[in-house]
């Protein structure tokens, strides 16, 4: 593995030590699908992790996200040993540190971009007024303030992908976590969808891990996290501003 590529100055936020993650444990067909990982995301950096279909991106998402546990190794994030935490405290994590963004927006179908924005608020116990009135500046924020009555069947996909992004601000996390967000899109509407990544990480101060399979994405990041068969075979640096 080449050495790790420095980022700006700044705690790491995310620290993943010896991470392996093995399916169907103790049975003839388990399986190990990543390797051994280390990787630390400082605070406020942004770093894509890329690699072909079957690298193991989506099983690294996953514990990154706290989405899953990893089978062996250490896990910290923002100063809390995440295989020690109770599913309470992980879902909290979820909900309040982490902005989830993926490919197929995951949104409601039934309710509008409005309502789907103030959904995590609502968990987090966030009273009415002041749901309404974050879910209203993070879509002014991504440009979808005339859309807000909109369902998401009345939506473009990169409307869609811009409500997604908006819902996953609204508790205002440390990080984003955004999964092949692109991926459904055509060039141009992806060009938008990275500007507001952009604009999050420089003004906001956003934490941002990019899962893609796209290197012409991946070189906008400060830094590039290759995966191949669940390893990290390689670490270098994109061509954004640290």
């Amino acid at each position: 593995m080449k050495p790790a590529v420095q980022s700006s100055s700044g705690r790491n936020i995310i620290e993943l030590k010896g991470i392996i993650k093995r399916f169907y444990i103790g049975q003839p067909n388990e399986l190990e699908i990543l390797h051994g990982i280390d990787l630390s995301v400082k605070e406020g950096e942004f770093v894509s992790i890329v690699g072909a279909s079957g690298s193991g991106k989506t099983t690294l998402m996953n514990i990154i996200g706290v989405l899953d546990r990893p089978t062996e190794g250490e896990y910290i994030l923002d100063g809390v040993d995440v295989a020690k935490a109770k599913d309470r405290e992980l879902s909290g994590i979820r909900n309040q540190k982490i902005g989830f963004v993926f490919q197929t927006y995951n949104l409601i179908s039934r309710t509008s971009a409005l309502r789907n924005v103030e959904l995590p608020m609502m968990y987090a116990g966030v009273g009415k007024k002041e749901r309404q009135e974050r879910a209203k500046h993070y879509l002014e924020m991504v440009g979808m303030q005339d859309r807000m009555t909109h369902k998401p069947d009345e939506l473009s996909g990169g409307q869609k992908q811009r409500v997604s992004i908006a819902r996953a601000m609204t508790n205002n996390p440390s990080i984003i976590l955004a999964d092949e967000p692109t991926g459904a899109l055509d060039s141009k509407t992806g060009r938008r969808i990275m500007d507001i990544f952009h604009r999050l990480n420089q003004e906001e101060g956003k934490t941002i891990v990019l899962i893609t399979h796209s290197n012409e994405l991946a070189e906008e990041t400060q830094r590039i996290v290759t995966l191949k068969d669940g390893e990290i075979i390689g670490e270098r640096k994109g061509s954004a501003v640290c």
